[in-house]
C-alpha cells in the first residue's frame, strides 16, 4: 500500500465506525480466514463489525474463531441488506470486482453510500474502492490482511484468534506453502502467527484430515473420470450432477480434486468440470505449472479469472459439449502446451 492509502485508511479508522466486510461467493479458506481475521483486529478498534458472506461455505471452515457470526445474504437477505446499508465502511477481501459476490447481493454492494477498501491479490482490478490494496504477487488475501495490521502499526494486536485465522487462508491458498508465491517472507510471517498462538498441527488436521466416507467415494470417481492429453500435456476430471448425487456431495467436496490431474506426471494444465443442475452450469476449476495462464485462458473462454497457475470458470452449455469445447480450443494452445 502507498503512503497516502495507509494514512487515509488510519484517518478512516481513527474513530468507531459500522463496518460490514465481505468475501466473495462460495468464499474458501483465505476469504473466510481473511474476513475474520479483519473482523478480529477491528473489534480490537473497537469497531461495530458483521462479515456478510454472499453464500455458505464448507463445513471443514466451520470450526474457524468467530465462524458463528457471520451473516450469510443468501439466505438472511433482509437483515444482510440492512446492515449493508447502515455501514459507513464495506471491506471486500479475496475478491476484485463485485460480479464475485452474486447479482443480487452485487447490486446492493454498488448502491451504497459506504466507503469501500479492497483487499485482493488476484489479477486485473476493478475500480469500484476508494482505498485499495492490491498485489497479484501475494500468496494470499491473509498474508496480505496481516501487512494491512502491520501497515497501521498495530501487529502487536494479532492474538492467537487473528494469528489461527490468518494461518488458515495462508495456509489453503499456498497448498500448504508448495506453491511459487509462497516466499520467504511468507514463512516469516507464517513463524510469527504460529509464536502468537496458531497451532498449526490442530489447523492442518481441521482443514485437511476430516474427510467423510462419502467425500472419498466421490474422489474414487472423479479418479475414475480422470482423462489425459498427453500431446498437449493437459489432464482434465468431470463430476456429473448424477455422480455427484451419488456420493451425497457436500458443499467443499470436490476442493483440491483438480490438483490430482495436475500432479500427473508430464502435465502442467489441469482441469475439473463440475455439473450443477440447481444454476444450470458446469463449474470450471483450472491449474497449471509454469508460465501457462490459466487465468488468461479463463478470461478468454470461460467468464473467468484468477491467478496465472491457479483460476476459476463456468459454462453454460452441458457437461458433454463444455468439455468438447475445452478439447477444441486447446488446439489453439499447442505451442504453449507442448513445449
Amino acid at each position: 500500500m502507498t503512503n497516502e492509502t495507509i494514512d487515509g485508511i488510519k484517518a478512516l479508522l481513527n474513530t468507531p465506525k459500522q463496518i460490514a466486510i465481505i468475501p466473495h461467493k462460495n468464499p474458501d479458506g483465505d476469504a473466510i480466514g481473511s474476513t475474520l481475521a479483519l473482523f478480529h483486529y477491528l473489534n480490537t478498534l473497537g469497531h461495530s463489525c458483521t462479515v456478510i458472506a454472499p453464500n455458505d461455505y464448507p463445513n471443514f471452515l466451520k470450526w474457524i474463531p468467530g465462524e458463528a457470526s457471520i451473516l450469510k445474504f443468501e439466505s438472511d437477505s433482509e437483515n444482510a441488506t440492512n446492515l449493508l446499508n447502515k455501514a459507513e465502511v464495506i471491506f471486500t477481501l479475496d475478491f476484485n470486482s463485485l460480479s464475485r459476490v452474486g447479482d443480487d447481493m452485487g447490486s446492493v454492494l454498488e448502491q451504497t453510500d459506504a466507503i469501500k477498501v479492497m483487499i485482493d491479490h488476484h489479477q486485473q482490478p476493478d475500480d469500484y474502492a476508494k482505498y485499495m490494496y492490491s498485489d497479484v504477487s501475494m500468496s494470499s488475501t491473509c498474508e496480505m490482511v496481516y501487512n494491512f495490521i502491520d501497515f497501521l502499526g498495530d501487529s502487536d494486536k494479532i492474538d492467537a484468534t487473528i494469528a489461527t485465522c490468518l494461518y488458515v487462508g495462508i495456509m489453503t491458498d499456498t497448498g500448504s506453502f508448495r506453491f511459487p508465491a509462497t516466499t520467504e517472507k511468507t514463512h516469516r510471517v507464517i513463524a510469527h502467527l504460529i509464536e502468537k498462538g496458531a497451532d498449526n498441527s490442530e489447523i492442518h488436521n481441521n482443514i485437511y484430515d476430516t474427510n467423510s466416507y462419502s467425500r472419498l467415494q466421490l474422489l474414487g470417481c472423479a479418479l475414475q473420470n480422470l482423462k489425459v492429453i498427453p500431446e498437449l500435456k493437459t489432464a482434465y476430471i468431470t463430476l456429473s450432477q448424477n455422480e455427484l448425487d451419488q456420493f451425497k456431495f457436500k458443499k467443499g467436496d470436490t476442493e483440491g480434486f483438480v490438483n490430482y490431474a495436475l500432479s500427473l506426471e508430464g502435465i502442467i494444465f489441469a482441469a475439473i468440470f463440475i455439473e450443477n443442475k440447481q444454476d444450470d452450469i458446469i463449474k470450471i476449476s483450472l491449474r497449471s505449472k509454469g508460465d501457462f495462464s490459466v487465468n488468461e485462458f479463463s478470461r478468454a473462454h470461460f467468464s473467468g479469472g484468477g491467478h496465472t497457475n491457479a483460476a476459476g470458470g463456468k459454462s453454460d452449455l452441458n457437461l458433454q459439449d463444455t468439455v468438447d469445447n475445452f478439447i477444441s480450443i486447446l488446439d489453439a494452445y499447442k505451442s504453449d502446451l507442448s513445449q
